[in-house]
């Protein structure tokens, strides 16, 4: 699986380096559809919903398998591809810890966590310049993007757009786990949106 996404990407880069026209647009595609691919591979395991705090190495770490919350499916997608954003996520608190949250009484950055909370990487995605603008038009979002929701209870969530749409077709689905663990589903609006994203890793 993962030989087979890095393999994608170095046929892009490869792209990239001859000179092909649109070489960076080809490399966006391209990282978008593995990014989607490691992130649906991920509905065919069954995964139980636990945020709870654990202590996991540092860096590559990652909680049990099956077991994981929302940011757990794009964590684990990202770094199927190269992009550890326990690694970066860390480091970029550890540089600038009074820009991100002050919800949960931390005094210091906590590479076990940081990366496991939707706000802490909300604001990364933003410090990157990835955020994009939220809107009630679907085709604003597009396949690998990240969204994130306030659901009831003012829970935060995020989730990834996919390639595949809609049975009514106006709709991209997207790969999530709102409790049930990794799914599909079409939902990009049941919930007000919070954030859109594009983050290829740069």
């Amino acid at each position: 699986m993962k030989t087979a996404l890095l393999a994608i990407l170095v046929v892009a880069m490869m792209a990239t380096a001859s000179g092909e026209q649109g070489p960076s647009r080809r490399l966006d595609q391209t990282f978008a559809q593995a990014l989607i691919q490691a992130a649906v591979a991920q509905t065919s395991t069954p995964v139980t919903y636990d945020g709870s705090y654990r202590r996991i190495p540092y860096p590559g770490g990652d909680v049990p398998a099956n077991i994981g919350v929302c940011t757990d499916l794009i964590v684990r997608a990202y770094r199927a591809l190269g992009v550890d954003l326990q690694v970066r996520v860390h480091e970029d608190m550890r540089a600038a810890f009074s820009s991100y949250p002050r919800l949960w009484g931390l005094a210091r950055a906590d590479s076990n966590i940081d990366h496991r909370r939707v706000p802490n990487l909300q604001t990364y995605l933003r410090r990157r310049g990835a955020q994009l603008p939220i809107g009630p038009d679907a085709s604003g979002y597009l396949p690998g993007d990240l969204v994130t929701w306030i659901l009831p209870g003012n829970l935060p969530h995020i989730g990834l757009v996919t390639d595949q749409r809609s049975a009514d077709g106006k709709r991209l689905l997207i790969v999530h786990n709102i409790g049930r663990g990794p799914e599909i589903e079409d939902m990009l609006f049941d919930y007000p949106i919070s954030g859109h994203f594009r983050y290829r890793g740069d």
